[in-house]
């Protein structure tokens, strides 16, 4: 094909390299004795590539488990039978595994193997995953629905308007806060003209009755299967590790768990707002 052939030759035509503080952020998670994990449906040969121009060349030291080829959704739905762990050499996959027992870089696999690993490696029976992804089809709904693990949406939407958080949510001292909070966000990303808002639609009233404003579906999923969501990693990697975010509840605001704050739309007459 034309696509990776592209990408090898011209990376820094389509790639953006890790910010420092993403990196320092990944060095003290690890540091504090969290295990890091890196899964992805990309192949081992197109990973390496892609993190070494992102992260550099020692990029396997950010991560303790690294798993490509994951085939994700199913790498969260499917039994250790159906869709086994493989070690690889020289990119090729070799014969499936039994079991996990050590970490290090592996190809295919599930989550519930995956787990087993965890559970050894941290000495507890019910380890906690946080998982960060980007898409609600293949890491957000199935990481909460499968495995019921946190989940941290990464939406790219949240940046598509300037918001301030207002002042009296005051969940953290001043010093705890993070570079995004209380402060404008920029807007390279803009509501699209042709689709509207990503988390409202309006409806128009029937003869002289006022629209009507409701979530949309993919707003809906996002405060269901999701922990909190975030523009972007950078957002929250200048936080304290023991920052505590506000994430999503049906017992809480629809728009609690946005983080530094939640899309424009979803602010006015939020009480007004029904669910599609």
């Amino acid at each position: 094909g034309t696509y990776f052939p592209e990408v090898k030759n011209h990376p820094d035509k389509y790639l953006q390299t890790c910010p420092e503080s993403v990196k320092k952020w990944l060095k003290q998670l690890k540091s504090a004795g969290k295990i890091l994990l890196l899964i992805t449906s990309s192949h081992s040969d197109y990973c390496r590539l892609l993190c070494e121009h992102i992260l550099g060349n020692n990029f396997e030291e950010y991560f303790d488990i690294v798993i490509t080829n994951a085939l994700k959704p199913g790498f969260f739905s499917h039994t250790p039978n159906q869709r086994p762990f493989r070690t690889l050499e020289n990119d090729e996959e070799q014969e499936a595994l039994l079991s996990l027992d050590k970490p290090g870089w592996y190809s295919q696999g599930n989550a519930i193997q995956l787990y087993e690993l965890l559970k050894k490696m941290t000495g507890k029976l019910d380890p906690k995953v946080v998982y960060f992804g980007d898409s609600m089809h293949s890491d957000i709904f199935p990481a909460r629905h499968y495995s019921n693990w946190e989940t941290v949406f990464i939406l790219e939407e949240l940046l598509g308007d300037k918001v301030t958080l207002p002042a009296e949510t005051e969940s953290e001292p001043l010093e705890k806060k993070g570079k995004y909070e209380g402060d404008q966000l920029k807007a390279p990303y803009f509501v699209s003209k042709q689709w509207g808002s990503f988390f409202v639609d309006r409806l128009p009233g029937l003869e002289n009755a006022e629209e009507t404003l409701v979530r949309t579906w993919s707003c809906k999923c996002i405060s269901t299967y999701s922990t909190i969501a975030i523009p972007s990693l950078e957002a929250i990697a200048d936080l304290p590790l023991d920052y505590r975010f506000t994430r999503f509840s049906s017992n809480s605001s629809a728009t609690a768990g946005y983080y530094p704050s939640p899309p424009r739309a979803l602010l006015p007459n939020e009480e007004s707002v029904t669910m599609k």
